[in-house]
């Protein structure tokens, strides 16, 4: 998968949370990743497809960092993950996308974009349409965890 593809899912995490939230995640190593299980408690997922690709990506944040999101978003403090919080998780799946989608179509590529669905509980699974590699990224703050999972076909 090209990397070039995958930079602007990351970039846009990035600026959406600091924007947002005014909080700053710091990527990691990114890695493939060979099973559907969530590495944190809440994500959402969104498909893509365009003439050149055709894919989804999902982006999972641990508890203790989405209730912390939400209370800099929002100025709410939640102790559990609620539809609120769900709400927002989707929300922030569609702002990362739409700014990913942004920077990609300066580069040639042109997709549309599903609306999210948001899966949230202990070890939930995340199942990607598309039958390319999984590319996870992971991101760290001092609340907690997130993961951006990408996973295309003919990305080019």
């Amino acid at each position: 998968m090209n990397v070039e593809f995958i930079n602007p899912f990351l970039v846009s995490l990035i600026n959406v949370i600091s924007t947002m939230a005014t909080m700053d995640l710091k990527p990691g190593k990114p890695q493939l990743k060979n099973h559907d299980l969530a590495k944190g408690d809440v994500s959402g997922l969104i498909g893509m497809v365009g003439p050149k690709t055709r894919g989804s990506l999902s982006i999972t944040f641990e508890q203790t960092l989405i209730l912390e999101i939400m209370n800099k978003m929002l100025g709410e403090k939640y102790e559990s993950i609620n539809d609120e919080v769900t709400d927002l998780v989707g929300e922030i799946t569609n702002m990362v996308t739409g700014g990913a989608k942004n920077l990609l179509s300066d580069k040639g590529y042109d997709f549309d974009m599903a609306t999210p669905a948001v899966v949230s509980g202990k070890n939930h699974t995340i199942s990607h349409k598309a039958r390319g590699k999984k590319i996870m990224m992971p991101f760290t703050h001092e609340h907690g965890n997130a993961y951006i999972e990408i996973c295309f076909e003919d990305a080019q």
